[in-house]
């Protein structure tokens, strides 16, 4: 069974657990949920300030496993960071009363919520169809700074009327939001007070993988939650959000979490909680964290701008896989493939080309697509750029500008199709321009459409789709169906050979087998 990744916010309590197991865990966190919020509603703002303020990350000393595993544990490191880790309480209009009621990510179809119209309901839950049904959803925060700037992710904040935040010595605040971004799952809420903790950040790229860490938030409602783990990998990317680079720990994170701190045995911010992947809705050894590396920039451009401010460079990249990297003459399968080069950008300045592999930029090595898209999405815009690229066996460097990252433009595509087919089973038809419309491709783009793939063939398999756009042939333009037809019966057996083509405006390369 596929795991799927859930948002770790109280909203988000899901899983494919039996009916019962299910309604009961939901019922008795929703319960246990209220009675903390009540209890909290109790507490007086401007309480007494907490005796103690973090110490600075760099008077903390590197935990030993040794000084770990008997007496005084994490505790040290826990008093430190702890009263700077938040439960944010955000009110939302969740609809109006005639609006379909929203279903909850991944809950089984027998939990799904239907349509609904004024004849559905009599009066509860919505007694009056003009009012507006609002909710609470509960997640965490970090004080990222002594005036009050709280880190979150976008899920827990988004579409809230007002926002409460709790800390742990009792005292609330209510936050207004600084700024969100969706792409990235993060935002900046502001509250106003006096001797208010903080952790500093730290440098999520010296993390190794088997390094200790401690998760902090307020699972099911549970407040100031401490776990621990170690760092199980880096890097992971699962599809939720446009940037992803996550810090994959098995530190127990559940919904609630969202939003926490991943601190390291420095006492530094290095992640925040955001999902989870499971099966069940609930922790099942797989949390994902957005690194301080991308929190830190993101943060820092909310507070200046209110907006997040991107580098762009202007070119469509995909992973180089054993087989690409054999067709572009790699020694290994690393750097980012070029698969377009947008008009007018600092990549077409620079050079450019589709076919290019990047493999260096700023003098630093490119692994993947998504190493390039962090480099350059984190660059000021206005920096003198190095692009070190490999071209017909050759690399080359080439200089450019970056400019500023253009609303509703991706920097990096890296769609990662399969890569041995043959080209039996497919049919194809000349590309018209109202086809083209029609599958969402914008410009002068010539091929042949791909409108049949026979279930189970061998291009099925390869990854092709219907609506695929085939646009070259081992670097020999197709044009036309006749193109088509010549270029693969000219085509010899038992080699393999590269497709060039445009999924629904998004250019791509695939090696066949043929």
């Amino acid at each position: 069974m596929k795991q799927s990744p859930y948002r770790s916010s109280s909203t988000s309590l899901t899983g494919k657990q039996g009916r019962k197991n299910f309604l009961i865990v939901l019922t008795m966190s929703v319960l246990f949920t209220g009675m903390l919020v009540a209890a909290f509603s109790t507490g007086a703002v401007g309480s007494p300030a907490p005796s103690a303020v973090p110490a600075p990350a760099s008077s903390m000393t590197q935990a030993h496993p040794s000084d770990t595993a008997v007496g005084r544990g994490f505790a040290h490191i826990v008093k430190a960071v702890r009263p700077a880790v938040v439960n944010i309480t955000a009110s939302k209009v969740m609809g109006t009363g005639l609006s379909d009621a929203p279903d909850l990510p991944g809950l089984p179809d027998w939990f799904k919520f239907g349509p609904r119209d004024k004849h559905s309901y009599g009066t509860p839950p919505f007694s009056n169809p003009w009012q507006e049904p609002r909710g609470k959803g509960m997640g965490s925060g970090v004080i990222v700074s002594p005036k009050g700037y709280v880190v979150t992710n976008h899920h827990v904040v988004d579409g809230a009327k007002t926002v409460t935040v709790a800390l742990l010595d009792k005292r609330e605040f209510t936050g207004s939001i600084v700024g969100s971004d969706p792409q990235t799952d993060l935002a900046v809420i502001k509250i106003q007070g006096d001797n208010l903790p903080f952790i500093a950040w730290g440098n999520s790229s010296q993390l190794e993988v088997g390094d200790y860490v401690l998760a902090i938030g307020s699972p099911f409602g549970l407040r100031s939650t401490v776990t621990q783990g170690i760092v199980s990998a880096k890097g992971r990317g699962v599809g939720i959000t446009q940037y992803e680079d996550f810090i994959q720990t098995d530190a127990a994170i559940n919904p609630g979490n969202s939003g926490g701190a991943l601190v390291n045995m420095h006492g530094e911010l290095v992640g925040i909680n955001t999902a989870i992947l499971s099966r069940t809705g609930g922790y099942q050894g797989i949390g994902l964290a957005i690194p301080a590396s991308i929190g830190q920039h993101v943060y820092a451009s909310l507070v200046s701008t209110g907006k997040v401010t991107r580098g762009f460079l202007g070119v469509g990249i995909q992973a180089v896989t054993p087989e690409l990297a054999k067709s572009f003459h790699l020694d290994r399968p690393d750097g980012a493939i070029v698969t377009e080069v947008r008009d007018a950008s600092p990549a077409d300045q620079a050079g450019l080309r589709r076919g290019d592999t990047i493999i260096g930029y700023q003098d630093q090595p490119i692994a993947g697509p998504r190493e390039l898209q962090r480099a350059v999405t984190t660059t000021p815009v206005g920096t003198k750029a190095t692009i070190t690229v490999m071209r017909d066996g050759t690399e080359q460097v080439l200089r450019t500008t970056i400019v500023e990252h253009p609303v509703g433009q991706r920097v990096a595509a890296s769609q990662q199709p399969d890569s041995e087919s043959r080209l039996a089973g497919l049919t194809v038809e000349d590309l018209t321009p109202r086809t083209a419309k029609q599958l969402g491709i914008g410009g002068h783009v010539a091929g042949v459409v791909v409108t049949d793939i026979r279930a189970g063939s061998q291009a099925e398999q390869a990854g092709l789709v219907q609506g695929d756009v085939i646009r070259e042939i081992n670097h020999t333009p197709v044009e036309s169906s006749q193109d088509f037809r010549q270029a693969v019966n000219a085509l010899p057996k038992e080699q393999t050979i590269l497709l060039f083509i445009n999924r629904q405006g998004t250019s791509l390369f695939l090696t066949v087998k043929v």
